[in-house]
């Protein structure tokens, strides 16, 4: 599914046009990235939690010369964790 797919769904749910249903889509994916930005996390009760997760820097290997050794930099990965209600859902 895509953001057009999910758009076109969410307002088939709600009543909404597909231009409110894009806003408000918009508008969450704003507000949860602005979050992790903070580095607070977004957690929905049933559906999960987003968060932001620390990487060490770590030595790796090129595959084109895996004789060179590189260096990866220390870094931030966005994360989510589905839920139980989630997980249920899908594994029925």
């Amino acid at each position: 599914m895509n953001k057009a797919e999910l758009v076109a769904s969410i307002a088939e749910k709600s009543n909404l046009t597909k231009k409110d249903a894009e806003g408000a889509l918009n508008a969450f994916m704003d507000v949860v990235q602005e979050t992790l930005a903070g580095g607070e996390k977004v957690q929905l009760v049933g559906f999960g939690t987003f968060e932001v997760r620390d990487r060490k820097a770590r030595e790796g290997r090129n595959p084109r010369n895996p004789e060179e050794v590189i260096q990866i930099p220390a870094s931030k990965a966005p994360v989510f964790k589905a839920g139980k209600g989630l997980k249920e859902a899908v594994n029925k």
